[in-house]
Parts: structure tokens; sequence; C-alpha cells
């Protein structure tokens, strides 16, 4: 097989992701091996591949990668979620484009438009992922929409339902004005938003006195039932009972008392409108008061609005403001920063609204997900800071709005069949539903299925990826099957902190509630990707890299460690392009460090001992690496292990074993170093694999000739056999003493070519295991000790041991001499100003601990260059 000069990515990477498919290396079935298993965060099936999607898959597929090298049976579970809000919004959108609004369809005919959308769309996201080099079992590709995963929706819908932990209420809500559906507190961003008091005056009925209220929200006086008052609050006491006038709309409310009440802020009075504001509300049951709901669905102005209906909320605050200043309400304004909730869909400013829906009961179910991490240790968190916010969230939990008013989605299994407020059923099918409702009226009158109205909301979409890691294996609707039983628990979760509680801990509550088990064992967390403006990527500011492009640009192994050598554990990510560069470059140094070793021809010959020892030290070191990749990848720490293997590499495999066992020029290797050299790149190959699985792949495949039960893929992970720690510590004091030969030669511009002889004083034994490897690398004849330092001689440290080489006719020993005399000048003359400082009782006293250590090393440091300068200056005068 022709091996190209050029490591051409765009060559590679389709070639062998068709023949990792081809050959099925990404399926899995139960069998007896111990099981892997990764369900995928899924995506919007509206979505494309961006930056955070990247690193969470690219982090999955390194740990599929390697648990399936380790012999594991590895199960990474693909799929897409129907993301109800978000594709129902795109669907509407594209039906606008064409002339048709969504109220002029029946439900039936709007589906269709959204199974439409969902087909020409729903794959594009995992299309884009086979790019990244994912090696999902793409059989087992699922979708929260399919018939038997929405089954299982129903099933626990109507299994809560029974138990009593789901029930309809008349509750405050959060409602998405555009997307016209309620939302979990959840999905609810509250920013810091800089908006404006407005201070109004209510007249006082039958008294020329007014009452001074303060609101951010002057739309809403049309919804005002009360002003309320603290009952000890001396300025309003005597008002407590009467009326007063609200402003434009002139409808008489009454003055109440009640705690909730601060007397501090705006005037002490508090304008009541229970239809929007949770508090609001609140005090309105305490006091029974109307309900005047001012707002249509969309956030327009209803017939309560008077001559402002059909105006939206904030076209009517800027009106009414002006108007109430021009009738002599409005007092004054003035600016106030509030929290402001907006929709994590939409971005829409929310609208607390008073609603019928439903909702599940949590606390229970928050107990054993709590136990599992806080006590038990079921389920681990990585990183551990997460800990705290995770036990906060569940610890302060409220009960779960699961309605939404949209058509894609679940529909909600309740039937009605009469006016009543609790005429309905919930059942699992509509055949059932009769059968139940015809029971509940025991005979008073016989319904037919044209009698029952299903309720028209669906499910939140979060109601039914929580199921994900049981329903992707049929556990709901079969939950003693045999994949189920084998392949749950799942093992890790990768996934971002931003949706901790829309789905981590709700799918740890589903797991224990509906199985009595976990359902996974590590849950990691990786970073957010931002730019360098310490920005989160987003489509709508316009830094989120084009993904397709990037790999186009780097190739998939690139861009996968750019993405990972800048992503630290559990911390952002902060995105450069130039990282993806710096892994297209290491992807060359291995292309290049792979055609060095085909290329070199072969001859029987014994090996030289220089390679030998290389070897050793070489199989030593990896090793060591392989001991810390392992520590690493069990603390989650992925960036760690690559940026490990990175070293390895580059550092000891490019840089030093092939320098070592390189035979010379035009000459040819030996047969047992270029087999076990062979061997180790092999070894190294499969450490890489999991990172850069597209590179090492052709690499390994060019390497010998390969059966399809050969592929790396499926190869076996390194064993740890324990390091020789003697062998590395030694090979990194040679190391030193070569990068000094190497330093004097660039310094004094000495050539290779030119041999040199190296004299040690030997304070620390260190022997001449190393010598044959020195020799070689820096083209050193002789090695050998002396008592006391030579004349005509440059000199370095490496510990205790001084080296010298002569350089006698080989420098101008004069201009050398004057080089090191101002050195030594500089280094001196520097020693005497960090001594000064030190010697500053002040300084020492009041300068934090770290920074007067740092002097003090730098006395240190500027005393051992003096001595080492002053020998070289003695051995040259």
């Amino acid at each position: 097989m022709e091996i190209p000069s050029k490591y051409e990515p765009q060559q590679v990477e389709n070639r062998w992701y068709d023949y990792w498919m081809q050959h099925r290396y990404f399926h899995s079935v139960p069998d007896e091996r111990e099981p892997y298993t990764i369900v995928i965060p899924p995506p919007n099936v509206t979505g494309v591949l961006h930056m955070g999607h990247m690193l969470n898959n690219t982090i999955q597929d390194v740990l599929i990668r390697r648990a399936r090298l380790q012999g594991k049976n590895a199960c990474w579970v693909p799929g897409t979620d129907h993301a109800s809000i978000a594709t129902e919004a795109k669907v509407v959108a594209r039906l606008k484009e064409q002339g048709i609004p969504k109220s002029s369809l029946s439900r039936e005919e709007f589906l269709e438009h959204a199974w439409e959308w969902t087909h020409e769309y729903g794959g594009v996201i995992l299309e884009q992922l086979k790019k990244l080099g994912c090696s999902c079992d793409w059989e087992r590709t699922r979708f929260t929409m399919d018939d038997d995963m929405s089954a299982s929706v129903i099933k626990v819908f109507v299994e809560l339902y029974d138990k009593g932990l789901i029930y309809r209420g008349h509750r405050m809500v959060n409602w998405d004005p555009e997307a016209q559906t309620t939302l979990s507190d959840e999905e609810v961003i509250h920013e810091e938003k800089q908006g404006l008091l407005y201070y109004l005056a209510y007249q006082v009925e039958g008294s020329d006195e007014k009452v001074t209220i303060a609101t951010t929200r002057p739309e809403t006086i049309l919804g005002d039932t009360a002003v309320c008052v603290h009952p000890e609050d001396e300025r309003y006491t005597h008002l407590i009972g009467k009326q007063v006038v609200v402003p434009i709309c002139n409808r008489k409310i009454p003055v109440i008392a009640d705690e909730y009440v601060d007397m501090e802020f705006g005037t002490g009075c508090l304008k009541v409108t229970p239809a929007h504001d949770v508090n609001d509300q609140q005090i309105g049951q305490r006091h029974g008061l109307d309900i005047v709901d001012i707002f249509n669905p969309d956030a327009t102005l209803n017939s309560y609005g008077l001559h402002y209906e059909g105006q939206d909320r904030f076209v009517v605050r800027k009106a009414i403001s002006k108007e109430l200043e021009e009738k002599g309400y409005l007092v004054k304004t003035e600016t106030h920063m509030n929290k402001v909730g907006t929709s994590e869909r939409t971005k829409a400013v929310i609208e607390p609204r008073l609603s019928e829906q439903w909702f599940l009961k949590m606390k229970d179910l928050a107990q054993p997900a709590l136990d599992a991490v806080l006590e038990s240790g079921d389920i681990v968190i990585f990183p551990n800071k997460f800990i705290n916010t995770y036990k906060h969230w569940l610890e302060n939990i409220r009960d779960w709005n699961i309605s939404r008013q949209l058509w894609w989605g679940q529909q909600i299994p309740a039937y009605y069949y009469g006016e009543g407020q609790d005429d309905f059923v919930v059942a699992e099918s509509p055949e059932e539903a009769l059968e139940k409702a015809n029971k509940r009226l025991q005979g008073t009158r016989m319904l037919t299925a044209a009698d029952l109205r299903q309720d028209e909301d669906v499910l939140d979409t979060w109601f039914s990826s929580w199921l994900w890691p049981m329903s992707v294996f049929g556990g709901i609707m079969e939950p003693d099957n045999e994949e189920i039983n084998y392949y749950y628990p799942t093992s890790d979760l990768v996934t971002a902190p931003d949706i901790m509680f829309f789905w981590v801990a709700r799918m740890i509550m589903a797991g224990y509630e509906f199985r009595d088990k976990r359902p996974f064992k590590n849950v990691y967390f990786t970073g957010l990707v931002r730019d360098g403006q310490r920005r989160k990527m987003s489509k709508s500011l316009g830094n989120s890299p084009d993904a397709l492009k990037l790999i186009e640009e780097y190739g998939a192994d690139g861009v996968r460690v750019g993405l990972l050598l800048s992503s630290a554990a559990g911390n952002d990510l902060l995105f450069d392009e130039n990282l993806c560069q710096q892994g297209k470059n290491f992807a060359n140094k291995i292309w290049n460090a792979f055609r060095l070793v085909k290329g070199w021809e072969v001859a029987e010959f014994e090996q030289p001992e220089s390679a030998a020892k290389g070897i050793q030290w070489y199989d030593a070191k990896f090793q060591q690496t392989l001991e810390l990749i392992e520590d690493h990848f069990s603390k989650y720490r992925i960036s760690d292990a690559l940026m490990a293997i990175y070293k390895l590499v580059w550092d000891d495999f490019c840089s030093w074993l092939l320098e070592i066992v390189k035979p010379p020029y035009q000459q040819p290797v030996d047969t047992k170093t270029l087999e076990e050299v062979t061997r180790q790149f092999e070894e190294t190959l499969k450490l890489l694999h999991p990172f850069m699985p597209f590179l090492t792949e052709e690499i390994w495949q060019h390497m010998a000739e390969r059966t399809e039960e050969e592929a790396l893929i499926i190869a076996s992970w390194p064993e740890i056999r324990g390091t020789n720690t003697e062998l590395t510590a030694g090979f990194e004091y040679a190391a030193e003493v070569i990068s000094g030969i190497r330093t004097i030669r660039k310094e004094k511009n000495i050539p290779m070519k030119e041999s040199l002889e190296l004299q040690v004083i030997d304070a620390e034994e260190t022997g001449d295991f190393w010598n044959g490897i020195i020799a070689k690398l820096t083209n050193v004849t002789e090695i050998r000790t002396i008592e006391t330092a030579p004349e005509g001689a440059l000199s370095f440290r490496v510990k205790s041991n001084e080296y010298f080489i002569p350089v006698s006719g080989k420098v101008d020993v004069a201009a050398e001499i004057e080089k090191i005399q101002e050195e030594l000048a500089y280094t001196k003359g520097f020693l005497k100003s960090v001594q000064k400082k030190l010697s500053n009782d002040r300084f020492v006293n009041n300068a934090p601990e770290k920074v007067v250590a740092m002097e003090k090393k730098k006395a240190a440091d500027a005393e051992a260059k003096i001595e080492t300068l002053e020998k070289s200056l003695a051995s040259l005068e």
C-alpha cells in the first residue's frame, strides 16, 4: 500500500467511517461481556451541530472508543428530541411563509406539517455527528416521538396520576406569549434589567386624600383589584377598609392590610393585581379579591384594556405612562434595576398567568435522587463543584408544570366527558378511557367514543426525555426485557451543566421511581464553549464558527484535539481556532513519524546498545504515562489524559525515541529495533485512537496487512505492567545533559558534524548507562570523569554534577571570556538588587508569602548561575 507524503484527512475520514459502519463495529447486542453504555443527550430534532455538541460528543466518543478497546460491550445510543416549543415555532414560521396561519388548520393537519418538517430536517445533526467520528450504534437511533417512546410517556403519566402524584390545578404559571405556552420554572431565565419605577396617585374615595403607589408595570393598573398596606404602617392604618379609585379605568377597589407588604419599598403601598403576579395572587386568595386578567395569550391587551385593547403590553406601557402624566396621576419616575424572567427558548419576557394546568408533585420523587448523590454515592458527579447546585435545587424543588399549550408532542391522556371539574378520566387509550368513564358513571348514562374529548395540551418535552435511559431500551413498556436488564443502569452521562435540572436530576428521579435503580453511575458535566471575550457561543451573537467548516479545514481529529486541549474538566472552554491548527499540526507530526519509520531500510545485524536502551526507556515511559492517563480517566480529566498522550507522542516518541534508534544517514536499521519500535508505535496508537480515530486507523492499517478482526477500533487497550522509575528518572537526567551540550553547540555555533569531548566532575555517581545515547545524540566521542576543572572549557551543571566541554580551537576564547564577563557582571548586579529587597524588613514582613518566596528563588538561581559562570571563566582564562 503506497504511503502518501502528506496526511490528507479529507481522503481518509469518509473511507474509514464507511469501513467501520460496514463491519458494524459500533453495533452492540447483549452478550457475556461487561456492558459499557452511554445514552446521548438527545439534540433537538430541529438542530444543527454547534460547538457545544462538538465538545460533548467528542468526550462521549473518547469514552466509548476506550471502553471498546478495553474489551467491554460498548453501546452508545443516539437519538433526537422532538423539542415541542422549538419545533412548533419552526413549523408555524414555515407555514406563515406559505401564507397558512396555524389557526386555519386542524390538529391533524398541523401534525402532518410537523412530521414533514421532522422527516426533512430531523436527521441533519446525526449525520453531522458522523463527520466528527462519533461511533454511535446508529441501528439503535431513537426519536422521542417514536410510537413506543410516546407510549412509554403516556404509560408513565397514567401511573403517576393513579398514584396521586399528577394533578390538575388552577395556578399562576410562567406564560411565554410568543410560543403561547406555559414553561416550567427551570425554562425561565432571570436577567437583571434597568427599567423605571412609576409613582402613581390613587384618589381615596370621598376625600381629597391620595395614596401614591410605586410600580414597574403601569399597564397592569387596569387589572388592579385592591391596594395593600402593612397592618402596622401608621401612615395608612386610617385608610384600611376604605376604597380608592384606579386611574384611567376609574374602578373602585378596597384598601386591605397584609403583612406581605414591605413598608420600606417604594411608598409602602402595593397595588394588587392577582391575575398577573404570583405574590399578588396569594394576597388575593387570602382576602377573597376579584381576579381581572387584562391580557390575551399573545400579551396584547384584551377588553379590560379599554382603549388599549389589541395593543402589545410594551407599547401600552409607554402610552399609558404618557396618559397618566397628562391626566396628573404620574407623580414621578425613577430608574430601577429589576429581575425580568425571559423564555429560555424564545427569549420573550414571561407573563405570570393564572391557568388550568397539569402538575407533577416533586418532593417525594426528589428525595431518592438527593440521597443517591449526597448519601450513598450511588451516583457520582464530576467535577464535584456542581454537587451544591444540585443539592440546592432538589431541596427547594417545586411541583413541575408538565402541560404545554402546543400540538406537537405527546397529547395528555386525559379524556373529558362532562362540564364538571372532575368529569374526566386518565387512560392509556381512548378505549380504556371509555371503559373507565362508563364505570365511573355506574350506569347513570352510557357514553360512546364520540362523548369523549381528549385534553388539547401536550406534555412538556422533558417529560419524555427524563425517561430516556429506560425508554431507549424498552424498559417502560417491557420492564423485564433482555436489553433493559443488560444495558441498564447505563455507565456514564456526559452533558452540559445548564440542563442539570431540566434533564439530569429528573432522569435520576425517574430511574428510582420506575426501576428502583440509578439511571447511570457517573455524571460528567462539561464546561460551556465560550469565545475569546468569554461570551457563550450562539448563533444569535454570530460568534460560533461553522462546525463542519472547521472539520473541513483542520480534519475531524484536529478539531477533536483542539476542543479537548482547551477543555479542562468542568471549566468553560475558551475556544480559539488556533487550537484546531495545533491539532492538525499534531496529526502531521504523527504522520511524519510513521513515514520515517516505514521508510527505513532493514538489515540483519546486531541491535546497537543505544537503540536497545532507548526502547527499554520508552517502554518504561509508556507505562508511566499509561498509569497517569488511567488516573485522569478515573477522574474524568479527559483533556489532561490527552495532554499526557500528546507529550508522550510529541516529546518522548518523536523527539527522543526516534532520534535514539534512527540509523545513520542512508544506513539500514536492524530487524529487532524496527520490530520493537513498530510494536511501541502500535501501542501508542491505541492510546491515541479514542481521541484521533481516523488518523490512527489509517496508520494502523498501513503498518501491516490487517483482517477485519484486526482493525484498530477493536484492538486491545494496553495493560499496566508497572513502571521502572529508576529508568525514567535516569533518562530525564541524561536528557538534561544532552540539552546542555546542544545549548553550547547552538550558542557557540559549533556544528553537529564537529565532534566534542565531554568531561564531568562526578560529585553525584551517575554511572555510564546512558553514555551511548548521550554520545549519539550530541556527537560526543568521549565521556570521561575528571577531578578538577580543565582549562579552556565551557561548562554547564546538571543537579550537583559539573560538565565541561573543551573548546580550544573550536571557539574564539577571548570573545567568549568577554561575553561571560558581561553576563557575570549583569547577574551580580541583579543578585545585588534582589538581596537589597530581601534585606528590607518592611518588604519581607508585609509582602505576600508567595512574593517573598519568589524573590528568594531569584536570589538562589542567580547565585548558582554566578558559580557556573565563574567556573567557566576560570577554565578559559
